[in-house]
């Protein structure tokens, strides 16, 4: 099967990046590739298009994924992006350079556990609930602060950035002022020192939503659907 239409999307998304960095005067975000939607051979299409990064929102799938690629000879930076269940740890310990998704104390310390007995320190981003809303996982905002001293105590993980997910709509400027407060956000925790890198991460905007998602100021986007569509 002809898969030129991976390298096709994924040249437009980094094209896209590229150009809305240049006009913003920044560096270009980085563009963290999510496999959900793809097929094994469309993800190794995506690798040899040229992806460094990817990411999956389930444990088991990180996994397979990860070791796919592995197995082809790329060498894939992988992300856990996904709501995260305690007894999926181990297996996100084992496979991804960077967790996304830490937006609870009780999650912070289980992974705190977890790596404290493999001796390492573990890469997240805390993850913040900007919208509010009941069904899905993240800090509150008014909560941020209190809880990102609370899990920064925690001497067994590395705190690099933040990340949200906006809430769903048809119209991607809905997401702007989510996006926005976001950065307001990240921008008080990293004056007052509290990220463990000299580029901290602002992992925020998908595929409907990544050139407004820029342009509010996003480090880091994650891109998926948007990169399998064979048209």
């Amino acid at each position: 099967m002809d898969y030129s239409y991976i390298k096709r999307n994924f040249d437009e998304v980094s094209a896209v990046r590229d150009e809305l960095a240049a006009k913003l005067g920044l560096p270009p975000a980085r563009l963290v590739c999510v496999t959900k939607s793809g097929t094994d051979e469309e993800v190794l299409a995506l690798a040899a298009a040229g992806a460094t990064e990817m990411a999956e929102n389930r444990p088991q799938m990180l996994k397979a994924r990860d070791e796919l690629l592995k197995a082809h000879g790329y060498s894939v930076i992988m992300h856990e992006i996904g709501n995260l269940q305690t007894n999926k740890i181990k297996t996100v310990l084992d496979h991804a350079a960077l967790t996304h998704s830490v937006g609870s104390l009780p999650l912070a310390e289980e992974i705190e556990k977890q790596a404290a007995k493999r001796g390492i320190t573990v890469p997240v981003l805390m993850e913040i609930n900007i919208g509010e809303e009941i069904a899905k996982g993240g800090v509150l905002p008014d909560d941020a602060f209190s809880v990102f001293e609370k899990m920064k105590a925690l001497g067994h993980l590395s705190f690099k950035g933040i990340m949200t997910m906006a809430p769903a709509s048809e119209d991607p400027e809905d997401a702007r002022p989510y996006f926005r407060k976001t950065k307001e956000i990240f921008d008080r925790l990293a004056s007052a020192g509290g990220f463990d890198t000299e580029t901290p991460i602002l992992s925020m905007g998908m595929s409907d939503t990544y050139k407004v998602a820029l342009e509010e100021g996003s480090t880091l986007i994650r891109v998926g659907r948007r990169l399998f569509i064979n048209q």
